[in-house]
C-alpha cells in the first residue's frame, strides 16, 4: 500500500512529468506527496577555479536553476492543490544531498525522480572525480532506495509494461513488486529473459507468467538469447513498451556491480519510463 510518494523537484526538463505522474498515482490511491527540491552545492563549486568565465558561467547556471527549481515548487502546489491532494515541501541547498535524499527515503512508500536525476543541473563541471550525473539513480538503489519510478521527459499512459526477468532472487523480487503494488492493474505485461538455454527460458517465462496472472494481469512473455545489455532497449522499442520494470541479476559492493552492468546500461540510455527495485 502506498500512502507516501516522495516527488524530486529538481527544475529539470523532467519535473513536470515526474510532478504529473506522482499527482496521477497520489490521486488514485489517496496518497500524500512530500516535494524535495536540492541543489547540490557540492556538484556546483567543483570547478576550475583557474577559468573565471566557467565560474561565472556556473554561477549564472545556479541563479537559473535556483529560478527553475522555484518554478517546479510552485506547479508542484498548484497540480496537488487542484486534486486536493496533500503535500509538503523539503527545500534544502547543502553539500550533502545526496545523504538527504536517502534519510528522506526511509520515510516514503515511492520514490518518483526524471530518468537525469534531481543532482543533474548542466553545469560545467572539470573535476573528473564527480561521478557522471546519470548514476545517480544507481547510486540510490544502491543505497537501498526503492522502489524508484524513474520518468522520461514525457508523460504516457502506462498500458504496456516489459518486464526484465533473468530468473535471480532480485530480479523476481522487483516483478514482484511491481505486481502486488498494482499501480497500472490493467496495463499488459511482457515478460522477457535471456537465456542461452532454452529450456531454461521457458521453465522461468511460464513461471513468472503464472504469477503475473494470479495477479490479474494479462501477460505474454519471449525469449533472446543474446545479451540483455544489446537486446532489452530495442525489444522495448519494438514492443512500444511504456514502462521497463527492471531488477538484478546478482548482488555486489560497488555501484557499478550492485546494480550489474546491465542495469546500469539500461538506466544511462533508456528514453522509457523504468521501475527499479533491487
Amino acid at each position: 500500500m502506498i500512502k507516501r510518494i516522495l516527488l524530486g523537484l529538481g527544475g529539470t526538463p523532467y519535473t513536470t512529468v515526474a510532478i504529473q505522474r506522482a499527482v496521477s498515482i497520489a490521486r488514485r490511491v489517496n496518497a500524500e506527496i512530500t516535494g524535495v527540491t536540492v541543489l547540490d552545492l557540492d556538484r556546483v563549486t567543483k570547478i576550475d577555479l583557474a577559468q573565471e568565465d566557467t565560474i561565472t558561467a556556473a554561477m549564472n547556471r545556479v541563479i537559473v536553476t535556483r529560478e527553475s527549481i522555484e518554478e517546479s515548487i510552485s506547479a508542484f502546489k498548484s497540480a496537488c492543490a487542484a486534486e486536493g491532494i496533500k503535500h509538503q515541501i523539503k527545500q534544502e541547498e547543502k553539500e550533502t544531498s545526496f545523504d538527504l535524499m536517502i534519510s528522506l527515503a526511509r520515510y516514503h512508500d515511492l520514490m518518483i525522480f526524471g530518468l537525469r536525476s534531481i543532482f543533474e543541473y548542466n553545469v560545467s563541471i572539470v573535476d573528473l572525480s564527480i561521478e557522471e550525473p546519470k548514476d545517480t539513480l544507481a547510486r540510490l538503489i544502491a543505497a537501498g532506495v526503492r522502489p524508484i519510478i524513474a520518468v522520461s521527459d514525457t508523460f504516457r499512459p502506462i498500458q504496456k509494461v516489459l518486464i526484465a526477468y533473468s530468473g535471480s532472487m532480485e530480479s523476481a523480487k522487483t516483478m514482484k513488486r511491481f505486481v502486488q503494488l498494482r499501480l497500472w492493474p490493467d496495463a499488459k505485461l511482457k515478460i522477457v529473459t535471456f537465456q542461452s538455454s532454452e529450456d531454461k527460458a521457458r521453465r522461468l517465462l511460464a513461471d513468472a507468467a503464472e504469477y503475473c496472472r494470479a495477479h490479474g494481469f494479462s501477460v505474454v512473455s519471449e525469449s533472446n538469447p543474446g545479451s540483455p545489455k544489446d537486446f532489452l532497449l530495442p525489444i522495448a522499442t519494438l514492443w512500444q513498451a511504456d514502462m521497463i520494470v527492471l531488477g538484478n541479476s546478482a548482488g555486489h559492493l560497488l555501484v557499478k556491480r550492485a546494480l550489474g552492468e546491465t542495469a546500469l546500461h539500461i538506466i544511462r540510455n533508456a528514453v522509457r519510463p523504468l521501475f527499479l527495485c533491487q
